[in-house]
C-alpha cells in the first residue's frame, strides 16, 4: 500500500492548508493537489472542502484523516524498531483534560514523559466541555465522575480518587477555627465552580460519615479553578476545589482550609481510551505514564 497520498493529505490537514503545507515541505503547491486530488479519486469521495479563503475537512475527510494519522505514527515506530531505535517511540498522541486538571495535574508531570520520548508530539485538548474520543480524533481522556461512567464502548479505568474541600482566607479559616460545622457557614458567599446558575449548595461529608448540605449565595462563578482561588484567597468568599489544587497555596499561607475536618465530595478520575488493540505505541506508553504518576500528584492533600 502506497502511504505517500496519506501522508500528503495529512501534512495539509495539519499545516492548515496547501499553501503552508508546500511551504514546510518545499514542494510545489501544485504537486500536494494533485496529490490528494488523486487519493479522492481513488477513493470514490470528497476529503477537502476548498474554497479562494479556507479549507475544511468533509466528514469522509475526518475518518480518514484520524485512520491516516495512526497509520503513519505506526510506520515510524516500525522504521524505529527496524533502525534498532525500538524504545525511541515516535508520533502524535492526542490527550483531553478539564482545565483544571491540565494545569494543576499535568502541567507538573507532562515535561519529564515529553523529554523522556523527545520524538513524541502531545496535543493536550484542555476544555471543561467533554470531547467526542472518536470524533474529534482523540486517543486519551481524563474525565472526573462522581456516578460511574456510561457504557460507550470505551476501555475506562479508574485513575484515582479525588477529595475536595472548602477554602478561603486564611483570616476566616482561623475565625471559624477547626471545630466549626456546616452550619457555621450560614451567610458566607460562595465561590462556585461553572459560570452556570444552579446548585447552590456545598454537600459535605463529616469524618464520621455523616453528610449535611450548606446552602449559599453565589458572589462569583467561573470554570477557572485559578480565578476562584485568587478571589477566595482574597476574602472574597468560599470555594469548594480539590485538595491537590490548594495544597501549595495552603502551605504557603495564602490560603486556609475550612471545616477541614468535612469533604466536599470525592469524584473519580478516570482514563478513557479507544480498544487497546491496534493504538499507536506512543498512545499506550502516555496512557501507561498517566496511571503510574497522576495518583500520586491527586493525592496531595491541602
Amino acid at each position: 500500500m502506497d502511504l505517500n497520498p496519506a501522508w500528503h493529505l495529512v501534512q495539509v490537514v495539519e499545516k492548515q492548508g496547501f499553501s503552508a503545507a508546500a511551504r514546510a515541505l518545499g514542494v510545489p503547491k501544485s504537486r500536494l493537489s494533485r496529490q490528494v486530488k488523486a487519493l479522492e479519486d481513488s477513493l470514490g469521495v470528497r476529503l477537502l472542502n476548498r474554497n479562494s479563503r479556507r479549507m475544511s475537512l468533509t466528514e469522509a475527510g475526518e475518518a480518514y484523516y484520524r485512520h491516516a494519522r495512526k497509520a503513519l505514527d505506526c510506520m515510524a515506530s516500525a522504521e524505529a524498531a527496524a533502525r534498532g531505535d525500538g524504545r525511541a517511540l515516535e508520533g502524535a498522541a492526542t490527550l483531553s483534560c478539564s482545565v483544571g486538571v491540565a494545569q494543576f495535574a499535568l502541567a507538573p508531570i507532562l515535561p519529564r514523559f515529553l523529554a523522556e520520548h523527545p520524538r513524541v508530539a502531545l496535543r493536550l485538548q484542555a476544555s471543561n466541555a467533554f470531547a467526542d474520543l472518536v470524533g474529534d480524533g482523540v486517543d486519551l481522556a481524563l474525565r472526573g465522575h462522581l456516578k460511574l461512567l456510561p457504557d460507550s464502548g470505551l476501555i475506562q479505568r479508574r485513575i484515582a480518587t479525588v477529595p475536595w474541600g472548602l477554602y478561603g482566607a486564611p483570616a476566616l479559616a482561623q475565625r471559624l477555627g477547626p471545630g466549626a460545622t456546616p452550619a457555621d457557614l450560614e451567610g458566607l458567599p460562595g465561590l462556585a465552580l461553572g459560570w452556570r446558575p444552579g446548585g447552590d449548595a456545598w454537600s459535605l461529608q463529616g469524618p464520621d460519615g455523616t453528610g449535611a448540605s450548606a446552602p449559599y449565595a453565589a458572589r462569583m462563578r467561573s470554570d477557572d479553578m485559578v480565578s476562584l482561588k485568587q478571589a477566595a484567597a482574597a476574602g472574597l468568599g468560599v470555594a469548594a476545589l480539590p485538595r491537590y489544587v490548594c495544597a501549595e497555596d495552603v502551605a504557603a499561607g495564602r490560603l486556609g482550609r475550612i471545616l477541614p475536618d468535612w469533604t466536599a465530595g470525592t469524584p473519580e478520575i478516570s482514563l478513557l481510551m479507544h480498544e487497546r488493540r491496534g493504538n499507536p505505541p506512543q498512545v499506550d506508553a502516555l496512557a501507561g505514564f498517566l496511571v503510574r504518576e497522576l495518583p500520586g500528584v491527586m493525592a496531595g492533600g491541602g
